[in-house]
């Protein structure tokens, strides 16, 4: 059918989902940490993205009434899961990142 919508909206849509997803394998954090500690992030992608993980389940937001307020994040089950599920992929990558590299600059090279 024309116009009909099939599937649904992919759950890890950017680069930056699942690295905040990693980063947070490590245990809840608050903004700033998140900031500090991933590279090349901007504090307007990473707010878009903690929303946008927060809206699918996958993290979960947590306000802490001190002065001046806390807010911190943390992964749900379904983000453990989601770790969980790649965790393969990123020690593929971890064991393979030198072949890799010596590829692209083979390929980059001709």
């Amino acid at each position: 059918m024309a116009g009909r919508r099939v599937g649904c909206r992919p759950i890890v849509e950017d680069k930056w989902s699942l690295v905040i997803v990693e980063f947070l394998g490590h245990g809840p954090r608050r903004f700033t940490e998140l900031r500090r500690g991933i590279d090349g992030v901007s504090q307007r992608m990473l707010t878009v993205t903690l929303r946008n993980l927060e809206r699918d389940g996958i993290l979960s937001r947590t306000v802490h009434n001190v002065m001046p307020p806390n807010i911190s994040y943390a992964l749900t089950p379904m983000g453990e899961s989601l770790l969980d599920s790649f965790r393969p992929m990123m020690r593929w990558a971890a064991e393979n990142v030198e072949q890799v590299e010596k590829a692209r600059d083979e390929y980059d090279a001709r």
